[in-house]
């Protein structure tokens, strides 16, 4: 999977879990939505994108990618530096 990929599934997924959270237990929960944003916002000026390292922990992304890659589908699986 490529990392983008990742990034972009996991932030949605952390959005709609916020969302329904917020709808059930309290207002509050909005602030993991406002955090996600900012954390989207950062990575993709400065390149720094922690879910990306989390994901190469995992196995799901392999080499040293992160999110802010030269072109817009490029996949950190095949890229050769």
């Amino acid at each position: 999977m490529s990392s983008e990929k990742f990034v972009r599934t996991m932030a949605g997924t952390v959005v709609i879990a916020s969302a329904a959270l917020t709808h059930l237990v309290s207002e509050w929960w909005l602030l993991l939505t406002c955090f996600v944003g900012l954390n989207l916002i950062q990575s993709a000026y400065t390149g720094f994108c922690p879910p990306v390292i989390l994901a190469r922990k995992l196995g799901v992304v392999k080499g040293p990618c992160s999110c802010a890659r030269g072109s817009a589908g490029s996949d950190c699986n095949s890229s050769t530096k």
